[in-house]
Order: structure tokens, then sequence, then C-alpha cells
């Protein structure tokens, strides 16, 4: 099954205006507009606003919509988030004008209308600030959307606001629809078809991997690496931009590796990018060579880390990875 014309002109509009909030928001929160989950990540209005925002665009362009998305509106609807949510609907009105504290948290509340713990049908996944670390940093982040049916993703649009580009301008949304793999970069209107650039040799590869220490295991990452002869220092930006960057050629590994045994990724921050890597000719799996399986709720519960290449050396990363990790 793939996804509808109209499905692909709602998410590519919906990640467009969460993109535009974003980089309004940027640089100008206040320390107060923050408030922290109960695994320490923090979450901004902006993540806020942005969930808002995307879920209703698709919900005015689709109706109807199921989603497994990230940020709950039961965090804004306690007392003492008020501050937090008037600052998230003001966000929201730069984009829907006259939204109402009520519409925003029902647009939010949208995020988590979809079955957590198992899947099947027809569902949307959002992580409205992919890289929340490093949207406070001023550095790189992404707007991540993909629609999956059962179990399979078909579609992902990713927007990154911040990226910056070949030809000089800043920003880039990454669209992927079975088959195809289009940017648009900068302000422009046309879309460039974009394809993963396969290195001579896996040695002379190029690869990608958190800012954060405890999203991937750097230390492990240095020893694939060396067992593959790659000597180039690794390119560490934070959120699915990595994806993007993989899909266009500026790298040709992401590495995101267990930081233990138990953790299970979340499908909000890979269903956008892998697929946008796979339909510009990559492939993603976990660190044992599996397929990545999106039918278990909000996480991969089938899986352990991730391991994105542009296809050509794919089995070879993936062995120097089971070797070091002993998988």
């Amino acid at each position: 099954m793939s996804a509808s014309p109209s499905e692909v002109h709602a998410a590519l509009a919906a990640v467009t205006a969460a993109s535009r909030l974003c980089s309004a928001a940027q640089g100008r929160l206040a320390a107060g507009d923050t408030l922290t989950k109960s695994d320490d990540s923090p979450v901004t209005v902006a993540d806020f606003a942005a969930q808002a925002v995307v879920c209703a665009v698709l919900g005015d362009a689709l109706g109807n919509v199921v989603m497994i998305g990230e940020e709950d509106a039961e965090d804004l609807r306690a007392d003492t988030a008020n501050e937090l949510l008037a600052g998230v609907t003001d966000l929201v009105r730069g984009q829907r004008g006259g939204a109402s504290h009520a519409d925003v948290l029902d647009w939010i509340a949208t995020g988590t209308s979809g079955d957590r713990t198992a899947s099947s049908g027809r569902y949307w996944t959002l992580d409205p600030v992919d890289g929340t670390k490093g949207f406070l940093r001023g550095d790189q982040y992404a707007v991540a959307l993909g629609l999956i049916d059962d179990g399979e993703v078909i579609l992902g649009v990713l927007g990154c606001p911040n990226l910056p580009n070949s030809d000089g301008s800043r920003g880039a949304i990454f669209t992927a629809v079975e088959g195809s793999c289009e940017a648009f970069y900068g302000t422009s209107a046309d879309p460039v078809d974009i394809a993963v650039v396969a290195p001579v040799t896996v040695a002379e590869a190029k690869f990608c991997e958190s800012v954060e220490s405890g999203h991937s295991d750097q230390s492990q990452s240095q020893q694939i690496a060396q067992l593959l002869g790659i000597t180039s220092e690794p390119f560490r930006i934070d959120s699915q931009c990595k994806y993007g960057v993989v899909a266009r050629g500026d790298a040709s590994i992401y590495l995101r590796l267990p930081t233990r045994a138990d953790y299970r990724e979340k499908i909000w921050d890979h269903a956008a990018g892998k697929f946008v890597v796979e339909q510009a000719g990559g492939q993603v799996t976990d660190v044992t060579g599996a397929p990545l399986d999106f039918a278990h709720g909000a996480c991969l519960e089938t899986n352990s880390g991730i391991v994105a290449t542009s296809g050509e050396i794919h089995d070879d990363v993936i062995a120097a990875v089971r070797q070091v990790l002993g998988v």
C-alpha cells in the first residue's frame, strides 16, 4: 500500500508549517519555556506547538487521523503548566491564527490517539522537534513525520530547518515516497531528486553519529571505524538530520549503537528518516542486520540499535558492528 497524493501533500504542508514555527522560535526561548519529562529529556514550547500544528494541518486535509507522537497533551493540562501552555498557544497562533488553548490541547492530543503498545492498520508517527538539545543549543534538529501501514513505513517527510546545503542555502525538507526521494532546499519551491553516494571503498566512507554520547556508544563506533579502516573523524550532528545527510551523500554510514541491552528505540525517532534513506537508495537495519519492525506500538520492540548506510557497504558495516558488539 502506498501513500495517496493527498497524504503526501498534507504531510509536506504540515512539516513545512512546523519547520517555520520552530525556526521562528529557536534562539529566543525563555528559560521557563521548558519542562522535563520522566526520562530527563527536555521539552520546549516548540515541541508542543509543532505537534499541534502538524496535527491541525493533517486533520484539516485528511479528517480524523491516528497518530503515535512523542508529546502528550496531559503534560500541559496540569495547573502548574499554565504558563507553558500560554507560550505554546502563542507560537501556534503564528501558523494558526485565532487558536485557543482548547484547540491547541485537542491538536496535541491527536498525537496520542494511536495504540502505543500494539499497532495495526494505518497511522502516523511524529517527532515534532527531534533533537531538542540541539534545538536549544541553536544547532541541528528535525521535524519528523512518517506514515505507517500495517508495520511498514510508506511515507516520510523530514524537515531540517538549520541544515546547511551545498548551494549556500540553509534548511532542507526531505520527502520520500515509494521509489522516490526529493529535497526542497532553502526557500526554493522546486524539489531536487537526491540519492545516496557510495564510497569507492568502505575505508573511504564518512560516518555520522549523535552529538549526545548518551544516544550512541561512541567508543564502540571508534572500534567499528578501525575495523573498517576508516580514519576520518565522525560527523556528529543532532537529530534525524543524520538520515538526511546519508540520503543526499554527505555521509555513507549512520551508527546508533545501543547504550544498554534493554533499550528500545522509539518509532518517531526513526520512521521518517529511515524511509528517506531507503528511497534514496540506501539501507537501514538494526545492529544485527534485521529490518526495522514498526508493528509493535511506540517502540521498535524486536530491534536493537540502528545502522544506516549508502547500501553497497551495508554488509561490511554490519559485520564490523556485530564483531564489536558481540551480537
